[in-house]
This record gives C-alpha cells, sequence and structure tokens, in this order.
C-alpha cells in the first residue's frame, strides 16, 4: 500500500483503513473534532471523580470487585495496576499486523468520545503506531468478553512504558527504551483510563477485517483454479450459463459462475465430456464450484457487514453517552464477531474440501479421462503429485478441525462475575490458521491443474494460458520426471497469497467478482 495517513474520526473507521495500518505503511492522525470530543468526554469523567458517588471505572475497584469505593490518593495507582495485572497473556507472540490493528481499532475507539480518557492518551496512542512500536502480545489470555483484556492490556503497557515491544527494526526490546528513542512519554494513568484501554473486542476484529480480505482473494483464486480443474478434465462450461444461476439467486453462485466462464472464455478442451468415456454430468466437485463457492462469497457478504457495524462502534464499559450520562453496559462481549469468525472457518473448509476432491480427481487415471496417472512423467518410476495431494489433504483435514466453533464455549470468570464469555479471540486466532492453509489448499490446485491442462494438450483459453505461463514465471515447474517437489508447492503458495494467480488470469478476463 502506498504511504498515505489515516484520519481517525469520532464516527468510526473502514477495513481499508485497518488494512493500510496494520498492513501497510499509513500513519495515523486524529482529527480536530474527535480531540474535542474526546476533552469533552473526559470533562464529564473529571467532573464524576470529584463526587464522592461510586462509578464503575472511576472509583471503584474492577470486575468482580466493583464493590469496593477506591479514594482519589489511590485511583491513578488503581489504573497502573489494572494494567500490570491484565498483561497475563502467554504463550507465542502475537503477529505485528494483528498488534497494529488492534491497537489502530483501540485508538478508534478511544476517539469516539465516548470512554472518557485525555486527548494525550488517544495522541500518545497514534504516536507508538506512527513510530513503529508494536508492543509484544502473546497468544493466550482473551476470552473475548470484556473485551480482548490480555492482549489490549500488553498494549496498554506499552504507552505506559512498561514492558517489551519490538521497534520498527524487528527487534524486542524495553518498551521504555523505544519510547525515549522516539521523544514520546510514557503516559500516567488516571481515572477510567486504564479499564478504557482494555475493555473492547478490538482483537478479534481486527483479525476478522484482516480474514475478510485473505478470503476475498482465496475465493476468487479458487474459482480460477476449478475452472482449470473442469478445462483439464474436458469439463462441460455449459452449467456456468447465466440463466441457471438466476433461477436460484444467491448472489455468491452467480458471481463464481460468472468467473469460471470467463476464465473459460475461448477453450478449445471445455465440452468434450461425452467424446472418450461418455459422461451425462460432470462430477460434484467439477459441476457444483459455483454453488459452494458462492455459499463462501455470500458468508463473507455477511461477515463484512458485521465487520462494519463493528467498525463504526465505540466499545467500552462504561460508556459517556452525548447527554452526559456514563452507563454501565454489555458491548464488550464479543458474540457478534465470535460468530461470524467460526462461520468464515466453516465455509473455509468446505472450499478446501473441494479443491483437494478436484485435485484427487486429476491424479485418478480412471476418472481423469485420460490423463496419466498422478500426472506422472512415467507412472510407477515417477509418482508425480501424489504426494502433493496428501499434503493437500492433511490440510483439509486440519481445516475441518478448525471449524469446529469457539463461540459455542464459555468458562466463567472473575468469580462468576464474567459468566458468559464469547470466545471471540480464540475463534480468530483459529481462523487465521485456516486462511493459512485454504491457501496452500489452492496452491495444490492450481500446480496439478495447470500441470494437468498442459498434458492434456489442445488450446487451452487464452485466460489459463496467461495463467500457465505466469505460474511457470513464478518458479512453478511443470510436467516432467519426479523432482523436489516442495519448493514448487511454495512458489505456488506465494504465488496464490500475493494476488498473482488473480492478476494473471485478469489480464485476459478483466476484473473478476
Amino acid at each position: 500500500m502506498d504511504m498515505h495517513t489515516v484520519v481517525v474520526e469520532t464516527a468510526g473507521t473502514t477495513a481499508e483503513d485497518v488494512l493500510a495500518v496494520s498492513r501497510g505503511t499509513a500513519r495515523v492522525t486524529v482529527s480536530a473534532d474527535a480531540l474535542a470530543a474526546v476533552a469533552a468526554a473526559r470533562q464529564v469523567i473529571d467532573d464524576l471523580a470529584a463526587k464522592p458517588d461510586p462509578v464503575y471505572g472511576v472509583s471503584t475497584g474492577f470486575g468482580a470487585l466493583a464493590v469496593r469505593h477506591i479514594s482519589p490518593e489511590l485511583r491513578t495507582q488503581l489504573q497502573r495496576n489494572i494494567v500490570r495485572s491484565h498483561a497475563a497473556g502467554m504463550g507465542p507472540r502475537v503477529e505485528r499486523e494483528v498488534v497494529r490493528a488492534l491497537m489502530f481499532l483501540r485508538l478508534k475507539t478511544l476517539a469516539s468520545g465516548r470512554t472518557g480518557v485525555r486527548p494525550l492518551v488517544v495522541e500518545t496512542m497514534a504516536a507508538l503506531l506512527n513510530a513503529g512500536i508494536t508492543p509484544v502480545v502473546h497468544e493466550y489470555g482473551s476470552l473475548g468478553c470484556s473485551g480482548d483484556l490480555a492482549p489490549l492490556s500488553h498494549c496498554a503497557l506499552t504507552l505506559m512504558g512498561e514492558g517489551d515491544a519490538e521497534g520498527p527494526d524487528g527487534v524486542v526490546r524495553p518498551a521504555a527504551e523505544l519510547l525515549a528513542e522516539h521523544g514520546i512519554e510514557p503516559v500516567e494513568l488516571r481515572e477510567k483510563e486504564g479499564l478504557a484501554l482494555l475493555n473492547g473486542t478490538d482483537g478479534m476484529l481486527g483479525m476478522l477485517v484482516m480474514a475478510c480480505a485473505d478470503l476475498a482473494r482465496l475465493i476468487t483464486s479458487a474459482d480460477i483454479t476449478a475452472a482449470l480443474s473442469l478445462e483439464a478434465l474436458l469439463g462441460s462450461e455449459k452449467v456456468l450459463a447465466p440463466e441457471l444461476h438466476t433461477i436460484r439467486p444467491h448472489p455468491g453462485q452467480g458471481a463464481s459462475a460468472a468467473n469460471m466462464l470467463k476464465v473459460l472464455a475461448g477453450s478449445a478442451l471445455t465440452g468434450h465430456h461425452q467424446d472418450d468415456a461418455p459422461r451425462v454430468q460432470d462430477a460434484y466437485s467439477i459441476r457444483c464450484a459455483p454453488q459452494v463457492a458462492g455459499a463462501v462469497r455470500d458468508t463473507l457478504d455477511h461477515a463484512r457487514l458485521v465487520a462494519g457495524r463493528e467498525l463504526a462502534a465505540a466499545v467500552d464499559n462504561p460508556v459517556v453517552l452525548p447527554d452526559g450520562r456514563v452507563e454501565s453496559n454489555g458491548n464488550f462481549h464479543g458474540a457478534p464477531v465470535a460468530y461470524v469468525l467460526d462461520f468464515l472457518a466453516i465455509a473455509a473448509a468446505d472450499l478446501g474440501s473441494i479443491a483437494e476432491r478436484r485435485t484427487d480427481r486429476l491424479l485418478d487415471k480412471n476418472r481423469s479421462h485420460g490423463l496419466p496417472a498422478f500426472l506422472a512423467h512415467d507412472a510407477g518410476v515417477d509418482s508425480g503429485l501424489m504426494i502433493a495431494q496428501y499434503t493437500q489433504a492433511a490440510l483439509v483435514s486440519e481445516m475441518k478441525r478448525l471449524a469446529v466453533p469457539a463461540s459455542v464455549d464459555s468458562i466463567p470468570s472473575s468469580a462468576m462475575q464474567e459468566d458468559h464469555v464469547s470466545m471471540g479471540w480464540s475463534a480468530a486466532r483459529k481462523l487465521r490458521t485456516a486462511v493459512d492453509a485454504l491457501t496452500r489448499v489452492v496452491a495444490v490446485e492450481l500446480v496439478a491443474a495447470t500441470r494437468a491442462v498442459e498434458l492434456r494438450g489442445g488450446e487451452p483459453a487464452p485466460a489459463t494460458r496467461a495463467v500457465l505461463d505466469a505460474v511457470r514465471a513464478a518458479g512453478v515447474g511443470g510436467p516432467g520426471e519426479d523432482r523436489f517437489l516442495a519448493p514448487d508447492l511454495a512458489a505456488a503458495e506465494a504465488f496464490v497469497r500475493s494476488g498473482g494467480l488473480v492478476a494473471a488470469a485478469e489480464t485476459v478476463t478483466g476484473p473478476l467478482a
């Protein structure tokens, strides 16, 4: 992404801005209007803090400890302590892009004027992002309710100049050193601020936004590999006719069918399913490819709808309402996000499953309509792509396990005060693994389908020819004697992951859905 500035406003943010900050080089600035709204909300908190009445998060403890009233002289310590005690994550480090999304989305809510923090906190969070300072956040610690508590606490710890963080050079060092090098003063938290930094669905939402972007590319990639497999198997493109999909008007189905039809335009290989061994219909994995990929598309659209609503939300507890009231609420519960994260994992697993079935069909001489066994050069002496399909099957099996929903689980916490949690963070973490696996599954089908088209001979579609040329230029070898196969698969994975497959097809087809 090109360098540009993302302006944070009170109304929320967009998926494009999240990606620009988390994965790109965009700088962050907070609008004057947002800073004014933050200051106004802070005045409400300061006024409440001066009164004797207990207000949750301002002059009380937290969670099950909210029954204790905290005197003014202990409130700075209270806010500092909540961050230190809640920064209790364990396990491997979370990826830099996830942490940057987490921080940016928390900044988005802080800038809404609903949390009651000082403008200083907002500006310092933006400064951390712009300096490329990334807190060390660990895999485990969030139950997806009361927000992504431990992950956000590790970020807040860096804001205070404590704990460890990764610098722009990728080296992990004490946060205090990194802040000093970049001229950033650590923040001494005041009433409500520690709580406001922790109480959001930002981690699971950031991972949802990134998964949506990745899956959009992978669905289109799967449409392309499905078209190549249909072509290599001499299948019928008639099942892709628009009128067949209009009568079952799921929008995703129509889009995937149209993609496949564009890729296959001009092929001399399709429509010969009656020539060698008569077939009235192609197998489901070929014929129903648009229905399955289309259902994944529609699931993705629903997930984007939920993500868009969450990107416009201000998630904190308590919140400062426009009329000045400070009210407790349950908006930090991650259920809306957790459900769609799980739904996407289910859809991704099925898309991987049907791609694997097409690959297996290409390799089986009893079902491939004249292709050599395992697409090998000299079957028996050579094994061809036999074990590539094993690898693909192992990935699909893992994706099926990852499709088991996390959001149906709940383990009560905080002495039964927080007695129902979403597990949305866990749903997001497993979805990331599933998306990586799907990338590899599509890559294996690409290797098999391109090899099969070349072995078939004849004149493939112009778009297929463009894909063949691009995939070979990317380092994926074609037919021939057995060779060390892992580098070919890795090159195909990189080609799919980078968007190269879609870009190659689009040089002929124009934009694909």
